[in-house]
């Protein structure tokens, strides 16, 4: 059971200014809470035989402060143009039952929110933008004096080795969680087990 994925995510949440999930740090978000989506594009990828390349993901998390104390909730939603076959697949990479950096997260969640289905929408660059049926991911990049995207490197729960940090704004929220997103990253990854 051993699986890869090759894409670029975009994602964001309600922490002020920038998420100190990363780095293992107390959330910033309501409550002091922190509650965002990961939208995923995969342009490459399989589980056993099975190919997930052109399919896309929302990874749902909230966390009740910092990742390695767990208590993550956690979900999936399913782009409604992947097969029945690629949506088993997924879901079994991003539950944490395929191995790779998901099972460490599956130990870290105490409820996972199990899966559902919508239209998922993803235009790539160097400011990725997705929408999630109605819930829009408007991401905008942190930029130094030189024009150049600002980045974190070697986060210790981070989704890449680098990820550009940013913005975002609006309403969001997927499977019952909702909050006003404030903090956004983006960045090309490749995962496997």
């Amino acid at each position: 059971m051993s699986f890869q994925l090759k894409g670029t995510y975009v994602g964001h949440c309600d922490c002020t200014q920038i998420c100190p999930c990363a780095v293992d740090e107390q959330p910033t978000g309501r409550d002091g809470q922190c509650h965002g989506l990961i939208v995923m594009n995969i342009a490459e990828g399989a589980l056993d035989g099975t190919d997930l390349a052109g399919t896309k993901v929302v990874l749902s998390y909230s966390s009740p402060g910092k990742i390695s104390d767990g208590g993550l909730r956690l979900g999936l939603v399913i782009d409604e143009k992947a097969s029945d076959e690629q949506a088993v697949a997924l879901e079994r990479i991003f539950s944490g039952r395929a191995g790779g950096m998901f099972e460490a997260f599956a130990g870290l969640t105490d409820k996972w929110l199990g899966a559902e289905r919508a239209a998922i929408g993803f235009s790539d660059g160097e400011e990725p933008q997705a929408t999630i049926g109605k819930t829009k991911v408007h991401f905008v990049a942190y930029r130094g004096e030189d024009g150049n995207v600002t980045t974190a490197r070697n986060a210790v729960f981070g989704f890449a080795p680098e990820f550009t940090l940013g913005k975002s704004s609006g309403r969001s929220g997927v499977l019952g969680e909702s909050f006003d997103a404030n903090y956004g990253e983006a960045a090309q990854f490749e995962w496997a087990s």
